[in-house]
């Protein structure tokens, strides 16, 4: 799906992640890249744009965001922009409890209209709705022939009349059908129209206003590009679009426009077609879809850190950053890191630190329990003031966390040479460690 669109994109993030340093220079660059795979896969140009300004604003804002690195940043709102312009996060159909729900389908000749109908019946009923189809297209006679195959073997009702009947009566005449099966939907194929026949789109408008539909569908073909904007536009005049299907995306090379486009309009995409079977129909989740274009298998976990990074821990990670910690913030940040990558990462950058070996880390990890120990014995005032703790204050933590006097004055040397230490570390140094990092 998008093969050239998607190809480009990853080699763009490539260039981005491998950088040892993101200067201006590499964002341009990086920049340049994604605005030439989103323009050759049909994007609209200012939605290339906006896209371009809000990673340049990523990059360029002061902000500091602990624990993630300058080029996650980047392809975080590489990312963001991308579900953005793909109409945000996943919509379903929605379908009302306790009455029959109408879903009317329009679009032009040949987008593949009568086919979604099957394919969301299909759909349906395999997640056990009472679901019946009406034939109401009474202009090509095949139509209802079509129906009659993609439903052939899968319990779907489908109503159809023989030729003669307006298209009104036909679909008027099928939801009194519908209502006596007692269906809880009822999906409506009506006849293909190009948005300038005026006649048929005003019989589109007499089918939506004697029907009063849940919603009207327009099936979007994907080869017509950025064109799905002004399709949408004028169908969305006639019946306001409920929910939009976009088809043929598998052989599409412009289906990044058709996406985009329709997206705009403020319709969600809710599925999209991607063969001829029944089953090659795929429910459209736009942050599923931009992780697949991005083809990035560490994508998910840039995001999660994103995601899930709490104000409370922001904050916390703020402070170290600067310096302004609390021993008991020491201690909770060297126990956030006790993985042994991140910790030897972490001890070689404390003060008088080193690389150690396995048993001086498992010392260490022994040395860091007793600290926890010892931060517990303390107080409210003692945690966020060390400089109280005379002689009588360290013996009786001492005491009480089951440790020596020795411990506790290590602990309390360790975290303000630390403390120290990080107030005047430039920027430079604290991008080594890979848990503050900028």
């Amino acid at each position: 799906m998008l093969e050239s669109l998607s190809e480009r994109l990853q080699n763009a993030l490539k260039f981005i992640t491998r950088q040892a340093y993101v200067s201006e220079k590499e964002v341009a660059e990086y920049l340049r890249e994604i605005q030439r795979a989103l323009i050759m896969g049909d994007v609209d140009v200012k939605l290339v744009s906006q896209l371009t300004e809000e990673i340049k604003k990523e990059f360029k804002e002061p902000r500091e965001e602990h624990g993630l690195s300058l080029k996650d940043r980047v392809v975080y709102a590489t990312y963001q922009g991308l579900i953005r312009i793909l109409g945000g996060e996943k919509k379903e159909l929605r379908i009302l409890p306790h009455q029959l729900n109408i879903f009317v389908f329009m679009g032009i000749q040949g987008s593949g209209k009568t086919t979604s109908v099957g394919k969301v019946a299909y759909f349906l009923k395999k997640r056990n709705r009472r679901v019946g189809v009406i034939s109401g297209d009474v202009f090509r006679p095949g139509a209802a022939d079509q129906l009659r195959q993609l439903l052939e073997g899968t319990g779907i009702p489908l109503y159809v009349e023989p030729l003669g009947n307006s298209s009104v009566e036909v679909i008027k005449n099928g939801v009194k059908w519908a209502k006596g099966l007692d269906l809880e939907v009822v999906l409506v194929d009506t006849a293909g129209r190009h948005r300038s026949e005026e006649s048929l789109m005003n019989e589109m408008k007499q089918i939506i206003d004697e029907v009063n539909p849940t919603a009207a569908i327009l099936v979007i073909d994907a080869m017509i590009g950025q064109q799905a904007r002004a399709q949408a536009e004028a169908f969305n005049k006639v019946a306001k679009v409920g929910y939009v299907i976009v088809t043929k995306l598998d052989g599409s090379a412009k289906g990044g426009g058709a996406l985009s486009a329709v997206a705009s309009v403020g319709a969600p995409i809710v599925f999209v077609g991607v063969g001829e079977g029944l089953e090659e129909f795929e429910e459209f989740d736009p942050v599923k879809f931009v992780s697949r274009l991005l083809g990035r298998p560490d994508l998910e976990s840039i995001v999660a850190r994103v995601q899930q990074m709490s104000k409370e821990e922001r904050l916390r990670m703020q402070k170290i950053v600067q310096g302004k910690f609390t021993i008991e913030e020491f201690i909770q940040q060297l126990e956030s890191v006790k993985k042994i990558g991140d910790l030897q990462a972490l001890l070689s950058n404390l003060p008088g630190g080193r690389k150690l070996d396995k048993k001086e880390l498992e010392e260490f990890m022994g040395k860091l329990k007793r600290w926890k120990a010892i931060v517990n014995s303390m107080n409210i005032e003692e945690r966020n003031d060390v400089t109280m703790l005379n002689s009588s204050r360290v013996k009786r933590i001492a005491r009480g966390s089951g440790t020596s006097e020795k411990d506790v004055r290590e602990l309390i040397k360790q975290y303000t040479a630390t403390k120290k230490a990080i107030r005047k570390m430039s920027k430079g140094a604290l991008r080594k460690l890979p848990h503050l990092r900028f």
